[in-house]
């Protein structure tokens, strides 16, 4: 049975950023594990049950559900027995994210998407099933988190369905002063998104299967599209072709 939450009926948009213009960035990159960075303390084993049971203990007695605003909606972690598009009012998807890993490099260091605190922002909530819930947010936390300075980012956040309120668990949603996220102009992100390539594959193939998906969902963001529309244009003048 298909769980996708069902998307609004709205005419396909012919996307810049092709499939194309992707794979002219692709490249292979060694995975050298985590970068240790001064400052920070890696998590532990042991940590994880702890921060397991501080979240659900943040929300007790409800449904584990987590909202989904970039690769979660292409590219879910975890089983789900529920979908819906929601709006999570007071927060929206932003390019902010410092990247020197997983699709990036030190070397060349990329963005992912976070949430800042302003606007609203259109994704996906995913509700966990309900037996196992403590050894589900460990799993969710070891993806999320690896240095103990990442859990202040992982949070409870108020998302409105087309039936109702209620809370879901998101990560990367930014804290102000928070070293992790940097503000660049559109065109400075453009620049990096075109370029940073890491283990997991390059920032531009993230950012094409995001807004790919938020189009198939009817989700028009307009920051996304823009994006996308200038990260192609700058992948073109890094790598042409004949037909650009």
């Amino acid at each position: 049975m298909d769980r996708r939450p069902e998307g609004r009926a709205a005419p396909r948009r012919v996307m810049s950023l092709t499939e194309d213009l992707a794979a002219r960035v692709a490249r292979d990159v060694p995975d050298t594990g985590y970068p240790a960075y001064d400052g920070m303390t890696k998590l532990a084993d042991d940590d994880y049950p702890v921060e397991a049971r501080r979240l659900l203990a943040e929300n007790p007695g409800a449904p584990l559900w987590v909202f989904g605003y970039g690769s979660l909606i292409w590219k879910p972690a975890f089983d789900y027995v529920e979908a819906r598009r929601v709006v999570a009012h007071g927060w929206r998807r932003m390019y902010i994210l410092d990247l020197d890993y997983w699709r990036a490099t030190p070397d060349q260091p990329g963005l992912m998407l976070a949430l800042e605190p302003k606007g609203s922002c259109v994704g996906v909530a995913y509700r966990m099933p309900d037996d196992n819930i403590e050894a589900r947010m460990i799993q969710f936390v070891r993806r999320e988190a690896a240095y103990r300075e990442d859990l202040a980012s992982i949070r409870w956040i108020t998302v409105r369905s087309a039936t109702e309120t209620f809370r879901a668990l998101v990560s990367w949603a930014a804290s102000r002063g928070d070293p992790s996220f940097i503000y660049l102009p559109l065109a400075e992100q453009a620049k990096r998104l075109a370029r940073a390539v890491g283990h997991l594959g390059s920032c531009a193939e993230y950012l094409r299967n995001t807004v790919m998906h938020l189009e198939e969902l009817g989700i028009r963001d307009r920051y996304m599209w823009q994006m996308q529309h200038l990260v192609a244009e700058e992948i073109k003048a890094l790598h042409p072709r004949d037909g650009d």
